[in-house]
């Protein structure tokens, strides 16, 4: 739990494609540590509700249908953690362009944010998580000894990410910054620079390079 003092938690915030899964992975990896990428938990309330024909902007239903889906995640080392629900993995299913769409609208409930967080804070585990999203720093684990922003151009992360997908980069670009829109203008746990974060602007830097600043950051920390 977040409480253990043996657990080191590393926060990795930032908008899409700002580069948080490359690097976060590439981190916990050279320091030992979990990763857990907790959007893949909004991701998979948004998939629940395509599949279950809940209204996205309903929040009491959505957090029902968290309750009834026994929505859990499952750490393992050396890989990326399973997002569990309804007694099967459904990590496969969550990069559909519908949960992309859907996502937002589901985030964007304060009920679902609480209904979600013990689930993310259970996530911390000895030796430790290197944590991404956007709010880790300032909501999720605000005490954490290591918060770290991530930054890119638009156009930048529009480009990986379309190159990722194979998708068109006005298309993705359009819906990247509509995303970016309303993530940072909700009312509940906007997406935002935690005050104590380091900046790290990934605009012409290799993965490496800054998978290779925060190891450097966290072992003068451990």
């Amino acid at each position: 739990m977040a409480s253990n003092r043996d657990a080191f938690v590393i926060t990795l915030d930032g908008p899409a494609a700002s580069g948080k899964s490359t690097v976060g992975r590439g981190a916990a990896q050279a320091l030992g540590l979990f990763y857990f990428d907790t959007g893949l938990l909004y991701r998979a309330v948004a998939w629940l509700a395509l599949q279950h024909g809940v209204d996205p902007r309903d929040a009491a239903q959505l957090v029902d249908l968290i309750a009834r889906a026994g929505l859990s995640v499952e750490q393992r080392q050396d890989h990326d953690p399973r997002v569990l629900a309804e007694g099967r993995d459904i990590g496969p299913e969550l990069h559909q362009p519908a949960v992309d769409a859907t996502v937002s609208v589901v985030a964007a409930h304060a009920e679902v944010r609480d209904a979600l967080r013990p689930l993310q804070r259970a996530v911390i585990q000895p030796p430790g998580v290197v944590m991404a999203g956007r709010d880790i720093g300032t909501v999720i684990v605000p005490e954490a000894p290591l918060k770290i922003w991530l930054s890119a151009r638009p156009e930048e992360r529009a480009r990986r990410r379309a190159e990722q997908r194979g998708e068109a980069f006005e298309a993705v670009l359009a819906g990247m910054t509509a995303r970016d829109r309303l993530d940072g203008s909700r009312e509940v746990a906007p997406m935002q620079k935690a005050p104590d974060a380091v900046e790290v602007d990934t605009d012409g830097l290799a993965a490496e390079d800054v998978v290779a600043r925060i190891v450097a950051l966290a072992r003068a920390l451990r």
